[in-house]
């Protein structure tokens, strides 16, 4: 079997059993958000599998890993709808006072724990060696490279550039309609990690940089936190900062832009108007 006929098989399994999770269980809202984060992470785990092994191991060049990507991440937005799989989006709820804490934290609790199976899945997948491609990503699995690839500062700023540019993108797209948002979404995701892949990736999903690269050795796991956790919710925060002009959740009123009128009509005009 080749490499991506097995890749293609292997995206459709993790794409049913997800949908089929997601409607059997979708009165729960921590197991939507489970199901999303592990789609979400299984997918990318094997795109990078094309991408680094599938250009010497399967004849496969860069530019079918950058189709891939899009599409799997167009075909999540569509499949998991609602459900973001990503602890940023989570906050993002929590900051706008859409969800409790306790809703918040089990959500996110939900999307690590997708992260931490969508790891195991791949593996297993990996073990079967159906092709060359898997059989030497099965080799090389315990002896992964770390996706960050600069010093912890610079890391930082590109995620938290990169997060503050895709979530003013969403929230600005947000009341668009579907045929609009999850393509521009998606075409910007893959720049994003096409843009940041000699850095840090452009992960801008906690729950899925935990995924992909905090198992790998290279840095720690503070170093990690700091890149790939703490800079992308700060990225969030000045964005949804930025869109609204407050944080619902912190501030009772704007503190950046204002909705009053400038100009006001004089009182006495106002009551000569009510007595005529």
């Amino acid at each position: 079997m080749s490499g991506l006929n097995a890749s293609l098989g292997y995206f459709s399994v993790v794409a049913c059993a997800s949908l089929g999770t997601r409607l059997l269980l979708r009165r729960w809202a921590f197991v939507s958000e489970f199901t999303a984060a592990f789609a979400l992470a299984a997918f990318r785990l094997e795109v990078d599998t094309i991408a680094e092994v599938g250009q010497w191991a399967g004849a496969l060049g860069r530019d079918v890993a950058i189709t891939m990507l899009f599409i799997s991440i167009a075909v999540h937005a569509i499949l998991m709808q609602d459900s973001t799989g990503n602890p940023s989006l989570t906050l993002m709820g929590l900051l706008q006072k859409e969800i409790s804490v306790a809703s918040a934290t089990l959500s996110v609790a939900a999307q690590f724990f997708g992260a931490f199976v969508a790891i195991a899945v791949a593996a297993k997948f990996w073990e079967m060696e159906l092709s060359d491609m898997h059989m030497v990503k099965n080799l090389m699995w315990f002896e992964c490279s770390t996706s960050l690839r600069v010093g912890v500062l610079q890391g930082a700023l590109v995620e938290g550039v990169s997060a503050l540019g895709f979530y003013l993108i969403f929230l600005v797209l947000k009341s668009r309609s579907q045929l609009l948002r999850i393509p521009v979404l998606a075409l910007m995701l893959t720049f994003i990690a096409y843009a940041a892949n000699d850095y840090t990736s452009g992960y801008v999903n906690p729950s899925l940089a935990y995924a992909m690269t905090f198992t790998c050795p290279g840095s720690s796991y503070l170093e990690y936190s700091l890149v790939y956790w703490i800079a992308p919710v700060i990225g969030m925060t000045v964005a949804l900062f930025l869109f609204l002009g407050n944080l619902p959740l912190l501030f009772s009123r704007k503190l950046l832009y204002s909705r009053k009128s400038r100009f006001r009509a004089p009182k006495a005009k106002a009551s000569e108007e009510k007595t005529s």
